[in-house]
């Protein structure tokens, strides 16, 4: 009886074996699948990014003001932007 527990035990192990690796090879399936996943939405984020760039300065350029610091710099309180144009 003891030789049939022995054949027993190797055969549930190698089952468990398979088990293990058919396991794993799905979880790195599944994680290759989302990081490309995550990889992909952050190059689309940094398309749009670019995108919104390119628009504010479009803008920018258009009012004339290519130059001008950007928004959230603090602007000069000595400085009249309307003095150049009373003279």
């Amino acid at each position: 009886m003891d030789g049939h527990d022995a054949d027993s035990s190797k055969q549930s192990t190698g089952d468990m074996t398979a088990f293990v690796q058919n396991l794993l090879q799905q979880m790195q399936s599944r994680f290759q699948v989302m990081s490309e996943s995550i990889i992909s939405k952050i190059d689309e984020m940094g398309n749009r990014v670019d995108e919104l760039e390119q628009s504010i300065n479009d803008l920018r350029t258009e009012m004339g003001q290519d130059g001008a610091p950007s928004p959230s710099a603090p602007s000069k309180s000595g400085e009249d932007p309307k003095s150049g144009e009373d003279s």
